[in-house]
């Protein structure tokens, strides 16, 4: 698929991804077992592992707890995973002062409130196509891909394929 009114890409080294509504559809099954069960797009998780082996950072900070998808997460080699967060962007800032990482190479991919002032410190605000409204407004990248369904995979291809490491 072919983006338009895409950001700059060049110089993004890390990906900050939310999980619900991002690498989901947003969508939890309550299981009798008192699990809420997710489902990923293979895309997504290819892409992931993909831009980890290229040398990128692929950090995942969601507002639920849930060891499913922490162990998702780490089939993919995906270790800097923030669970059960309320304050997002005190883990950012965290984050990013420990590992010395200027916001200008990060890409913060989120789809609704509790992401918006997170994804403004940072030089793409990316969302897939049926984020909130709120996050809509102040997104720079527009997946055309819903949450769950590729998006994250299309925003990490586009970067790798604008820096030739694809």
């Amino acid at each position: 698929m072919e983006i338009t009114n895409t950001p700059d890409l060049t110089a993004i080294r890390m990906f900050v991804l939310d999980v619900d509504g991002v690498m989901t559809d947003g969508t939890m099954l309550a299981l009798s077992s008192g699990e809420q069960a997710r489902a990923f797009h293979i895309h997504d998780g290819y892409a992931i592992r993909h831009a980890l082996r290229k040398g990128y950072r692929v950090v995942v900070i969601s507002g639920r707890e849930e060891e499913g998808v922490r162990r998702r997460l780490e089939s993919l080699d995906v270790y800097d995973i923030y669970l059960g967060v309320d304050d997002k962007m005190k883990i950012f800032n965290s984050y990013i002062n420990l590992h010395r990482i200027d916001p200008t190479h990060i890409a913060y991919m989120g789809d609704d409130v509790p992401d918006v002032e997170t994804m403004r410190r940072c030089a793409v605000a990316a969302c897939p196509a049926d984020a909130t409204p709120d996050v809509l407004a102040i997104s720079n990248y527009v997946s055309q891909r819903a949450g769950g369904r590729g998006a994250v995979r299309e925003l990490l291809e586009a970067t790798m394929k604008s820096q030739g490491t694809w």
